[in-house]
């Protein structure tokens, strides 16, 4: 360096003091860096010509002279943003050496350092750098100058891992199922109730073993336990769903409205109701006639596959959505599965719509027909007067 030029020296340490508020020195795990601001860098770049005309360059070169040119740098040689490195001594001004190329757009945008972020609460957006740049920015030392534009920084930490989104409670899978019944049958090693020895059980076991039960809530609303009704032997068994007020007055299934009608139904086929069997799935009405709850169909159901055990019919007419569901394991509607034989426990089943839907209903009643006409043929009967 020319230390004999007072008006150069004088000018080189304003350039200089003025970098120097423009730099920060950054510690991190790859070693010390010098990182300087936009600004700065665009004012050293504007007085890089008469700087590097007055100064020799480290490593020997030649000191260019005032009239000769300017070497100017080739592509391959990278954009040259000359930075003055830090003095070492107040008294002494550094040589001026080449710094490796500007960093690109991309790079200046990662913060300066990186400290823990607060939390910010649940199901918030991240901020605007952590979605450009990976991690929030953490505040500066205070014993370093700010810089005024953005810094150059390369990553030497893992960004931290993004936010998990907001849980919420995951759907439940639907099963189709139209009304509450039990999921699953019973296990087949348990015993029926009535059953000795896990021999098959009488009706008069299994009404024993019923007793006067309390096994679920309906008992606390009935007037008496409607258990069934019919030959003990039938060929021929009908499921309802449950008794209604009159049932629950008399203690016997279907006789009410509903029970004329399949009383009629039953006739039209060439039965009698003592040749037939009939009984429900709860043998406790439900106030208000309701619809039988989970609990209560689970409590009943032994009992009536214990019947069904102890009758062995030939064919089950399950009369409604309930008793097909709770008998067949099915969640199809009604309206779909009628008129098409399943098998229940090797016994022929057919469902069919409820004689209170019939009665709702009466334009379906040709549905419910055709079904019981598929039954009659199974017993080699001929179709009689419509129901």
């Amino acid at each position: 360096m020319n230390d004999d030029s007072p008006d150069v020296s004088q000018e080189l340490s304003a350039v200089l003091e003025d970098v120097r508020r423009h730099l920060l020195w950054q510690e991190d795990g790859a070693g010390r860096m010098l990182m300087i601001d936009a600004k700065a860098a665009a004012e050293l770049q504007r007085l890089a010509p008469s700087l590097r005309s007055r100064f020799t360059r480290p490593g020997g070169a030649a000191e260019p002279t005032a009239a000769s040119p300017e070497r100017r740098l080739g592509p391959s040689q990278g954009a040259p943003p000359p930075l003055a490195e830090r003095r070492s001594d107040s008294s002494q001004s550094p040589p001026v050496t080449t710094p490796p190329a500007a960093p690109s757009l991309a790079e200046r945008r990662p913060a300066l350092t990186q400290a823990t972020p607060a939390t910010p609460p649940v199901g918030a957006p991240p901020p605007m750098a952590e979605r450009r740049a990976g991690p929030p920015a953490g505040p500066l030392d205070s014993s370093r100058a700010t810089p005024s534009g953005p810094m150059a920084r390369p990553p030497t930490e893992a960004p931290a891992a993004p936010l998990a989104p907001l849980s919420r409670p995951a759907a439940p899978a639907s099963t189709g199922m139209l009304l509450d019944v039990p999921r699953s049958s019973p296990g087949g090693t348990t015993a029926l109730p009535g059953s000795v020895d896990g021999e098959r059980p009488t009706l008069d076991q299994v009404r024993r073993e019923l007793g006067d039960c309390r096994r679920c809530k309906l008992c606390t609303g009935r007037k008496n336990i409607v258990f069934g009704t019919g030959n003990p032997r039938a060929e021929l068994v009908f499921v309802g769903e449950g008794p209604g007020e009159n049932e629950d007055l008399q203690g016997v299934p279907f006789v009410g409205a509903a029970g004329d009608l399949l009383t009629k139904m039953i006739e039209a086929m060439g039965f009698r109701r003592d040749d037939i069997y009939i009984c429900n799935v709860v043998k406790c009405r439900p106030p208000g006639n309701r619809n039988p709850e989970p609990d209560e169909i689970a409590a009943c159901e032994p009992f009536l596959r214990a019947q069904l055990a102890a009758i062995q019919p030939k064919v089950v007419v399950a009369l409604g959505k309930f008793a097909a569901q709770t008998l067949l394991r099915d969640s199809t509607p009604i309206t779909r599965m009628r008129g098409a034989w399943r098998v229940y426990e090797g016994i022929q089943l057919m469902p069919t719509f409820h004689p209170a839907y019939l009665l709702r209903n009466p334009a379906e009643k040709r549905k419910a027909w055709e079904d019981l006409q598929a039954v009659m043929k199974i017993f080699g009967k001929n179709p009689g007067s419509r129901a």
